[in-house]
């Protein structure tokens, strides 16, 4: 199965404009520091930005914390249901930002297949992952998200970004050819899941 995609391998376009982040060095460029293959006081500046301070756990964990909210898409898009289960969702995305999708109708096969891609490219050689590295100015790609500040404090993970929907929004420049079945896998789960995206457009 093919991806359906505009070809965006300028990168200009206006989904690029979506989001931001200022470059960073690669986090397993920095671990080769500890073995001894990287040194420089631009690494070691680099390294400090990873340190977070001491703080107090309670004061990031508030009182009334508890699991991340689970919303049934059966329940809404039930009759009888979708009232109360909208409510949740409202409450999830005001209060948590984010929860988990059950009863979706996504075979399990699928996901694992495209969380198994997504390990295997993180599994590849650095030059390799940094041929889809982020562009100045676009989220998409490999490397770090919402890095607003040159003195911000960075976690210590990469991470590799895609738009997916719209289709329109799709820029192949930064869909990774390896692993080899990634392109197909994606665009397998991005069509049984297509329906999440025209729901969530009725929603909003």
């Amino acid at each position: 199965m093919e991806v359906e995609a505009l070809d965006g391998s300028d990168g200009d376009s206006r989904w690029s404009k979506l989001g931001t982040t200022l470059p960073v060095r690669n986090v397993q460029a920095l671990a080769a520091v500890a073995a001894g293959e990287l040194t420089g006081d631009a690494i070691e500046r680099d390294i400090q930005r990873y340190i977070q301070p001491d703080i107090d756990a309670d004061a990031v964990i508030p009182a009334h914390s508890d699991e991340v909210p689970v919303i049934d898409l059966g329940r809404l898009t039930d009759a009888e249901s979708v009232e109360a289960e909208t409510a949740k969702l409202r409450f999830a995305c005001e209060e948590w930002g984010f929860f988990q999708l059950v009863n979706h109708g996504v075979p399990d096969e699928i996901i694992l297949a495209i969380r198994r891609d997504i390990e295997k490219f993180f599994q590849l050689p650095l030059d390799v992952k940094n041929a889809y590295a982020q562009r100045q100015g676009d989220l998409q790609g490999y490397g770090q998200a919402f890095i607003l500040s040159h003195d911000q404090k960075l976690d210590w993970a990469d991470m590799f970004g895609l738009y997916t929907q719209p289709p329109q929004a799709r820029d192949m420049s930064f869909w990774p050819s390896q692993p080899p079945m990634f392109r197909s896998e994606c665009a397998f789960f991005l069509f049984k899941t297509g329906f999440l995206f025209l729901i969530e457009r009725n929603w909003t």
